[in-house]
């Protein structure tokens, strides 16, 4: 079992971990898991996903098993003898899986369906941060569309419209066009019904920063900071997306960021959500802003963020699977510092044509072993499948995370994008300007 050493060193010696999901950020688990060694460089671990994908299916056994299925997760957990169940995606977390798990007396990284509300609602988000003292933006709270278009006035362009529940990533917009924010909030109400909530938020201006923050009701052990891209076109252009690319760390952000996120949002949060009596435990999310009036917290989600997990955890080399045993076993307190790589690392998203609004699925996919034979760039499947004519086709949105990594900025970015470049899928596309500006120099704190 991987356990904190004596002299605080960390020991990752073989065990069970099932991984629930099937996209790049339990990809990214996996990968990071199945290159893990004892410090004897021992067996690897056993690796088990339910359902998994077909890039996960190289390190790990897949089960077919609904992720949403919380009794069938537990289950598949019992009778694997798994010593660590990890839940993925933020759907089976506001779900309640992990309450299953945790119930079977498995040990489970990821929060109960009530700490997961953090992220299933924006509203309760805010009122947790307005409790916890956390700085955020001003927000309101609308519940038709009459109090959105109050709520748009009183703020003033640009706006911010945020479905309050969860929307796979592309439940917020944020436009200078009253017309189109006024659209989004009616399409929000209109997919929840009697009951569904907007949240209109002030605009924040500066770069924004993702920090993951590893959590076990008590502790807060932040990772390394990362930037990811929304948009879906060059220059932050175009729809809003679950993220086009990502990469860490950010040698601009201002000394002592990570420590005062830590001190002013995370733990307070987490010592809020203790005080409610509903701890977090597993990765609290903080997205935020670095604006002219200081930072402030954009949103939290109650996972590990895709694309951001898959620079953060190719960069990280204390054992993954001791810190999310340790943070299940709400012993984080006696975690040793942990250790990174001076590379860096670039991520760029190769998506389907039609991407985000109607992704076309099913095309082949070519390159991805050729890629990975490149040095210092490794593949993660997001949206893959396999089917009779071929051995690998497209299956969502974002259907590949292409991982470069180097001494720089510059070698990372070429190391990736020289990857994408030999992915075969008809009509993809893919962003070419990720992490540009900050290897010129051009991002900076206000």
């Amino acid at each position: 079992m991987s356990k904190t050493g004596a002299r605080g060193s960390v020991d990752s010696s073989p065990v069970k971990i099932l991984v629930v999901g099937t996209g790049a950020r339990e990809h990214a688990i996996v990968h990071a898991l199945a290159h893990e060694q004892d410090g004897a460089g021992g067996d690897a671990h056993e690796l088990h996903a339910a359902p998994g994908n077909p890039g996960i299916a190289e390190h790990a056994t897949l089960h077919g098993v609904d992720p949403l299925d919380g009794a069938a997760v537990a289950t598949l957990a019992g009778s694997l003898q798994v010593d660590l169940v990890v839940v993925g995606p933020e759907a089976p977390l506001v779900a309640g899986v992990a309450d299953d798990v945790r119930a079977a007396g498995v040990p489970v990284f990821g929060p109960s369906a009530a700490a997961a509300q953090l992220e299933g609602s924006k509203a309760f988000a805010k009122d947790v941060m307005a409790a916890a003292s956390v700085p955020t933006a001003m927000a309101h709270v609308c519940t038709s569309l009459d109090q959105v278009a109050e709520a748009l006035d009183a703020f003033g362009a640009p706006y911010v419209v945020k479905d309050d529940g969860l929307a796979a990533g592309k439940g917020v917009v944020v436009t200078s066009d009253r017309g189109e924010a006024l659209a989004h909030a009616a399409e929000c109400f209109e997919a929840r019904g009697a009951g569904g909530r907007v949240v209109i938020e002030e605009y924040l201006d500066g770069p924004e920063v993702s920090l993951f923050c590893v959590c076990d009701g008590e502790t807060v052990v932040p990772l390394s900071p990362a930037q990811d891209f929304k948009r879906a076109l060059d220059g932050d252009e175009g729809p809003n997306t679950g993220g086009m690319g990502a990469y860490s760390p950010l040698d601009w952000a201002p000394e002592g960021l990570v420590d005062e996120v830590v001190e002013r949002v995370a733990q307070p949060t987490v010592d809020e959500m203790a005080r409610r009596g509903t701890p977090f435990s597993g990765i609290l999310y903080v997205g935020l802003a670095l604006t002219s009036r200081g930072t402030r917290v954009v949103e939290f989600n109650a996972r590990f963020g895709d694309p951001e997990t898959q620079v953060v955890l190719s960069r990280l080399q204390t054992p993954l699977s001791a810190v999310m045993l340790t943070a299940a076993r709400g012993e984080l307190a006696g975690l040793p510092r942990l250790r990174w790589s001076d590379d860096v690392a670039v991520t760029v998203v190769v998506a389907a044509e039609g991407y985000p609004a109607s992704p076309r699925k099913g095309d082949p996919i070519t390159g991805v072993a050729e890629a990975e034979a490149l040095e210092g760039v490794h593949v993660l499947h997001a949206g893959t499948s396999v089917s009779p004519e071929h051995p690998l086709v497209s299956a969502g949105g974002r259907v590949l995370s292409v991982v470069g990594q180097g001494r720089d900025l510059d070698a990372a970015r070429e190391r990736a994008y020289a990857g994408v470049a030999l992915i075969g899928l008809a009509d993809s596309q893919h962003r070419t300007d990720i992490a540009a500006k900050a290897a010129a120099g051009e991002v900076a704190a206000p």
